[in-house]
């Protein structure tokens, strides 16, 4: 690069990094969701507390990954008889998973998807009824409450995964940012932004932004069920615990939506273009950095795998294990290859595990898909392992297993970055073929390098994005100024239903005028030939 295009580059970061250095520090509470939420999280406190910004953290009592840690942020514990904690939330999406393996290896008949979509709504109506558990401890906390009231916070960042945050910000009256892909039912472009079913595929649809018409059907009745869904099944929930707290004159959509800006873990180079808002800002891959010095045992392993390279893999939080028969299948296939593997697993250990591979409960990811010799990452799909994957550019290997790492998957297949497997009728030849053609070909690992340098070409990093816009949103009090207020509007009103009813009608009568006019000159030109004719 010439040393004139560096400095042009280099500008704006410079420019944005001294005018956060230059910022007050500011009072944030953060309401997180617990699980890979967290995790994603998290990476954002460490950085705003980089910055001097006072970091506040309420959360249950025997929270799963949250805990107290005094040197990065000030805990609000709120104590809890009855809590949705490790054990149990494990224990849900395991149940859901397992039957979502049955589902894949006897057969895809329409009994079949419909018992595991309602398997999979009835598991996120139980989340959700933890949730609001959740709220009504916070709520009817009189201490908790009179804490954050006299704490004066600047802003709440949360995630709408679940809506405690948003109404702990409605409640208090100070500006709302949202960490955020998910909303409680849903992909959050579906909440604010317009989403043409004709060429936004609804999630879990496994549709690419290219329909045929029959496609387009069944995305359309997929966005009707997961709008009926929604509105009977996991929405009332929360409405009571609105209404409860915060007057009989809120409701969900309309705290949802209050938030001033939204910081979407989305990049279009992964994402399928759609229509967005002012007040999203994109900052898919944030939590991506250079790979740091690897512990010892791992450095050891690692540098083990020489001229080979290393295969990283991993199903990511919920999913710690899988049936004994797949796990022998995997390591069968694993012990026939050259490479060296790296194996997150938190299960029993298969007897036919090869020399070659090491299982762990736990890895640095994001290091180990930084190092030179990694040559493939094996993964169920999740979007932070995603983006860490584009970052360093390691094709992947996929075996989707729930929510939207099917989606997320077909996104990076369709890209030819990716791999995928049915991991529940897989055979060990079936995975051995595919790490051959993904480690020796060079096809899946040029397409990743390509989205690789397509994620890193941005004049400011997703990161320094995100912290430019929770400092500007508590700078000035919120971004009124950005939110569409189409959220008021009647569903009517929003799709012009009332607009396109009032001038069908205009056009009805306009007709029927015309029609009647037409028919009386015709009766008067005739009566006037029949009178000439008489004369």
């Amino acid at each position: 690069m010439k040393h004139s295009q560096w400095k042009s580059r280099l500008l704006p970061t410079f420019v944005l990094s001294a005018f956060i250095t230059l910022s007050s520090a500011i009072n944030i509470l953060v309401v997180p969701v617990d699980g890979s939420h967290w995790v994603n999280m998290r990476i954002l406190v460490e950085e705003l507390k980089l910055h001097a910004h006072n970091i506040s953290i309420i959360y249950p009592s025997a929270s799963w990954y949250i805990k107290e840690k005094p040197d990065l942020y000030q805990s609000i514990v709120v104590q809890m008889e009855q809590y949705l904690g490790q054990n149990e939330t494990e224990t849900l999406f395991q149940n859901y998973a397992q039957k979502l393996l049955m589902v894949l290896r006897y057969g895809t008949t329409p009994w079949a998807h419909f018992q595991l979509r309602y398997q999979l709504w009835y598991a996120l109506h139980q989340y959700h009824q933890r949730s609001a558990h959740i709220i009504d401890g916070i709520f009817k906390n009189k201490p908790v409450l009179k804490q954050l009231e006299d704490a004066k916070f600047d802003l709440v960042l949360t995630d709408p995964a679940s809506i405690s945050g948003s109404m702990i910000a409605y409640y208090l009256k100070v500006p709302l940012v949202y960490n955020v892909r998910w909303f409680i039912s849903g992909e959050a472009h579906f909440l604010l932004a317009p989403s043409p079913a004709s060429h936004t595929p609804i999630p879990g649809s496994q549709l690419t932004n290219k329909m045929t018409f029959l496609q387009r059907m069944q995305n359309v009745i997929l966005y009707i069920i997961q709008i009926t869904l929604s509105d009977y099944l996991i929405y009332p929930i929360y409405e009571k615990v609105c209404h409860q707290f915060l007057g009989p004159d809120t409701d969900i959509n309309t705290i949802l939506m209050k938030a001033d800006v939204w910081l979407m873990r989305v990049d279009f180079v992964f994402e399928f273009p759609r229509p967005t808002m002012p007040n999203i800002v994109y900052v898919g891959g944030f939590q991506c950095k250079p790979a740091q010095p690897l512990a010892a045992e791992f450095e050891k392993f690692v540098q083990s795998s020489e001229k080979h390279g290393l295969i990283v893999m991993s199903l990511g939080t919920y999913i710690g294990f899988l049936p004994m028969q797949i796990t022998m299948e995997i390591a069968e296939a694993f012990a026939q290859i050259p490479q060296k593997v790296i194996w997150r697993y938190d299960g029993e250990i298969p007897p036919n595990i090869g020399n070659n591979t090491l299982m762990t409960k736990w890895f640095p990811q994001n290091d180990l898909l930084g190092q030179p010799n990694t040559r493939v990452f094996i993964s169920h799909g999740g979007t932070n392992g995603i983006y860490e994957a584009i970052y360093h550019g390691v094709p992947v290997i996929g075996m989707p297993l729930i929510f939207d790492q099917f989606d997320n998957l077909l996104r990076l297949e369709s890209r030819g970055a990716a791999k995928v497997l049915n991991v529940a009728t897989m055979h060990s030849a079936d995975l051995l073929q595919a790490i051959n053609e993904v480690v020796n070909g060079t096809f899946y690992r040029d397409n990743m390098k390509k989205l690789s340098a397509l994620h890193r070409d941005q004049p400011v990093s997703p990161m320094e994005r995100a912290i430019f816009w929770i400092e500007y949103v508590a700078r000035h009090k919120g971004a009124g100024h950005l939110r569409s207020e189409s959220y008021r509007l009647p569903w009517y009103v929003y799709h012009c239903v009332d607009v396109i009813v009032s001038l069908f009608f205009v056009l009805l009568m306009v007709t029927v005028l015309v029609i009647v006019a037409l028919k009386k000159l015709c009766n008067i030109a005739w009566k006037k030939k029949k009178k000439q004719k008489t004369q």
